[in-house]
């Protein structure tokens, strides 16, 4: 489902973009482009283009809020640490890494490579 609604979500971007460049320039921001109306007029109607490009807007909004909604509910209960895999060697439990308040002695055991005694 949430492929499904990731492609639905990336077609929708392309449209948006699409729709969005095709459109004609109305502000005139930056001193160019063909936006008129001058003082007679407020706001000028609506156009077709426009009102594709808002539901197009809409449903982009809609399949960002789905996708965010369902990959919350698919990590629901999980932890970075569990999924990292560090268990501790004496009771089998997840184990903090040492960033994380863990233990920092190395273990006693000799699957460890043999350290070199420091020189003085």
């Amino acid at each position: 489902m949430e492929n499904i609604i990731l492609t639905v979500h990336l077609l929708l971007a392309l449209a948006l973009i699409g729709s969005v460049l095709l459109q004609r320039s109305e502000g005139g921001g930056l001193g160019i482009g063909g936006g008129g109306g001058g003082v007679a007029s407020g706001r000028p109607p609506a156009t077709p283009m426009a009102k594709v490009t808002w539901i197009l807007a809409l449903a982009f909004i809609a399949t960002s809020l789905a996708l965010t909604w369902i990959s919350t509910t698919n990590s629901a209960g999980n932890s970075v640490i569990d999924r990292v895999g560090i268990e501790d060697a004496e009771t089998g439990a997840p184990a903090l890494p040492p960033a994380l308040g863990g233990d920092l002695t190395p273990p006693s055991s000799g699957d460890g490579p043999a350290v070199p005694p420091p020189v003085e």
